[in-house]
């Protein structure tokens, strides 16, 4: 066996030197670099993919400490592609990286996915642009695998991997599963990570935050832990550097 870089020795050792190439071949698009994605970067830059791009247009606050690798006191105020690039960097020196600070939705989403791509993370937690970058993915035959909720859940033993109409006791998904078939789209071959935890809320868990300026809109706060979303973002590099490595076949 060749020897491998001293910092990807470990994963060669398991995946095999076909197998670390491949990754280190391979490009993958995260798009949302918070609770989940940000786990997701964490692990598949230490696992030598070769090239990274990093989509999300929001800047850390001091609320993203909690569950958010990336957020630090340090770090509040920046923007989250900047922070992940510098991390990313420190992890994986060979890592080529592009930025992208923009909000997905219908109009950015065709421009993005122009990028060639192995595999696509959706670590996005707003429902209309996740079903709209969802259908983009699969109509485009795009690999990839769709977070769905993680606020709220406090087992990790009930996260799981599947199809999404497989998913249950998520509300998220629900709504998800709801939107695509109305666009025609096959659910059971939409790749997802969930909880089907059944969840029991103290009445703490939901609060409304008033949405900038107007203040008739308002946005739910949901509350999570940092173990949760972890696992979540863990689970999904997981599965993506098991299907880019071809491990065991």
């Amino acid at each position: 066996m060749e020897k491998a870089n001293p910092r990807l020795l470990r994963t060669q050792m398991l995946l095999g030197e076909k197998g670390l190439e491949r990754l280190q071949n391979s490009t993958v698009m995260i798009i949302g670099l918070g609770a989940v994605g940000g786990y997701t970067l964490e692990a598949l830059a230490r696992a030598g993919i070769g090239k990274l791009i990093l989509v999300d247009f929001d800047t850390f606050d001091e609320t993203n400490i909690n569950r958010q690798i990336l957020a630090l006191t340090s770090t509040i105020g920046e923007k989250k592609t900047e922070v992940a690039r510098r991390r990313v960097q420190e992890i994986n020196p060979n890592c080529q990286i592009k930025t992208y600070d923009v909000f997905v939705n219908s109009e950015t989403i065709k421009a993005l996915l122009k990028e060639p791509v192995d595999f696509v993370v959706d670590a996005i937690d707003a429902l209309n642009p996740k079903c709209c970058l969802i259908e983009e993915l699969y109509n485009e035959k795009i690999p990839f695998i769709s977070s769905m909720g993680a606020a709220l859940k406090t087992n990790i033993s009930c996260i799981k991997y599947g199809k999404l109409s497989s998913s249950k006791n998520c509300s998220l998904a629900k709504f998800i599963r709801k939107r695509l078939r109305k666009r025609g789209i096959d659910i059971s071959q939409i790749n997802c990570v969930y909880s089907d935890e059944q969840i029991i809320l103290p009445e703490t868990a939901l609060a409304e935050e008033e949405n900038g300026e107007n203040k008739s809109r308002a946005r739910h706060i949901l509350g999570s832990l940092p173990t949760v979303t972890a696992v979540f973002g863990l689970t999904i590099a997981n599965q993506v550097i098991l299907s880019l490595s071809e491990y065991g076949k």
